[in-house]
């Protein structure tokens, strides 16, 4: 069910994160952690929240579902099954990574995969709702794990009040130090270039609240162009 593979020859696994900033209005910070040393991508690297889409990705039913600006922009060279389980991946990787669920008060309906019962014990179903799609890229050929990641931007001031954003308590241990990160101090971090990339686009579009007139691909084709997504 996996789709969107550029390239035949390397497993391309679709996968999706989070861009999460508080205070966008005043003093912006974004929240990131550290992988481990001994992971084999991007080790050491400070990081979004994220990770590859799972199978059951495709089975949740319950979910209040992207907008349509940001469904039509991720349907570019994708099926729309494959952009909802994206949207479904970010929610499930941010919870994982982070603790924080981005959700919304409904009973659950249909399968409830294993991972998903601490949320639906809660009353809650994800919500992309408030997503905003900002940024796709590849990773170069050669590398030990290859991805096609789409970043979704989220503004964590939408989030219910009951959510306490400084509770990491419910994380799993695949990032260390988490934290927010000013938005001024992010380059003083190590980053992947690709992070770079994507925090000079979001820094120029931060104050337009994200609305992206075309969102940039960067597909890493070994001359490393952009092309839009409009």
């Amino acid at each position: 069910m996996i789709a969107c593979k550029m390239n035949k020859n390397s497993e391309i696994k679709d996968a999706a994160s989070v861009i999460l900033i508080r205070n966008r209005k005043s003093n912006p910070s974004v929240l990131m952690g550290q992988r481990s040393k001994n992971a084999s991508f991007m080790p050491n690297k400070f990081v979004f929240p994220g990770g590859a889409v799972d199978e059951n990705d495709f089975l949740v039913k319950s979910f209040k579902q992207l907008n349509g600006n940001c469904t039509a922009r991720m349907t570019y060279k994708c099926n729309k099954d494959l952009v909802f389980a994206l949207s479904v991946a970010a929610i499930r990787e941010l919870f994982e990574e982070t603790g924080i669920i981005v959700g919304c008060k409904k009973k659950w309906t249909g399968v409830i995969p294993p991972e998903w019962k601490p949320v639906a014990n809660l009353g809650l179903v994800p919500d992309a709702s408030k997503f905003k799609f900002v940024f796709r890229a590849i990773t170069p050929p050669g590398r030990p794990r290859r991805f096609d990641a789409r970043f979704l931007y989220l503004d964590a001031d939408t989030l219910s009040e009951e959510i306490n954003l400084d509770d990491f308590s419910g994380a799993s241990n695949e990032l260390s130090h988490l934290q927010w990160i000013p938005i001024q101090e992010v380059r003083k971090f190590d980053l992947p270039f690709i992070t770079e990339v994507i925090f000079a686009e979001v820094i120029s579009n931060l104050g337009k609240n994200m609305n992206l007139k075309r969102v940039p691909f960067f597909q890493n084709d070994g001359i490393g162009e952009f092309s839009y997504i409009n």
